[in-house]
């Protein structure tokens, strides 16, 4: 298949390498051209523009930060898509900018993919990638087979944005499981239990998860550089905030999450990965401000 990749970040990059070992014909385009090389190399044929990929691609992944980089890179391709073409979002974004994006597309004759994804690059490389999709159903099914080559489990929920709003969820127990392990490490070592024992046991037991499990060797090794950072997922929990404000929903313990989070980056903690909320509970637990048990 003919298809684009606008974005060669963290999960961008892996994304269109492994289109182009499946031997798609793939075309990319990143506002930092140097971030192409490596794909040119293998194949890629590499864009001056956003927009100049409509050339040689019939569909084109943008995976991209946050709303604002949506908003701005969705402009510039949406008035220049031919109708007929078709836009696959991967990112993260509110469901409230992907919106506006679908009905930008639906008057550009363009159809619309949200398909964000779980997983960090490490995942995308060894082709265990989840996504999530929704929006027109045809589309998602004449690239199926092509989003099976990116990731093998690949979910269709609905034709509106509720795969956004499925990512949020997801990413709000990613970050409350990470700071439930936080705490139960930070007990466990306080109680003299080794770091590794503690973890080896949870990965084993009925809270263990394939999260637990990936994040078990960089916590027993104190490796804390980042696959997701604490600046995303507080980014990430802003925007599910947002979202259960939206739909009248209480989220107690995200919003707890997304404050401790807060302090990592106002600690300096923002570009390390999530699981530095272990260090800012050790630091809290130095400075004596341990929170007190309720009655």
């Amino acid at each position: 298949m003919r298809i684009a990749v606008v974005g060669l970040g963290r999960m961008g990059k892996p994304i269109a390498a492994r289109l182009l070992d499946a031997g798609h014909e793939v075309t990319v385009f990143n506002r930092t051209p140097g971030r192409a090389e490596e794909l040119a190399a293998k194949g890629a044929t590499v864009a001056a523009s956003a927009p100049e990929v409509w050339r040689t691609a019939d569909a084109c992944v943008t995976m991209v930060a946050d709303d604002s980089a949506l908003s701005s890179v969705a402009a510039e391709l949406l008035t220049s898509a031919a109708a007929g073409k078709t836009l696959v979002d991967m990112s993260t974004v509110s469901p409230a900018v992907s919106a506006q994006v679908a009905g930008a597309a639906r008057d550009a004759g363009v159809a619309y993919l949200r398909a964000p994804v779980s997983g960090n690059p490490g995942v995308v490389e060894a082709g265990n990638l989840t996504i999530m999709v929704s929006g027109d159903e045809g589309a998602f099914r004449a690239l199926e087979a092509t989003l099976r080559d990116i990731g093998p489990k690949v979910f269709y929920v609905g034709g509106g944005d509720e795969a956004r709003v499925l990512k949020l969820a997801l990413n709000l127990m990613v970050a409350g499981t990470c700071e439930l392990m936080a705490e139960a490490i930070a007990l466990g070592e306080a109680s003299g239990l080794d770091r590794a024992d503690v973890l080896e046991v949870m990965g084993e037991s009925a809270v263990g998860s394939p999260f637990v499990k990936y994040k078990t060797a960089p916590l027993v090794a104190r490796d804390y550089s980042a696959t997701f950072t604490v600046a995303l997922m507080q980014k990430d929990l802003d925007l599910a905030l947002a979202a259960a404000d939206g739909a009248g929903v209480p989220l107690p313990v995200t919003g707890t999450v997304r404050g401790l989070l807060a302090d990592c980056v106002a600690n300096g903690r923002g570009d390390l990965d999530l699981t530095a909320l272990l260090l800012e509970l050790e630091a809290a637990a130095a400075r004596g401000a341990v929170e007190p048990s309720k009655p």
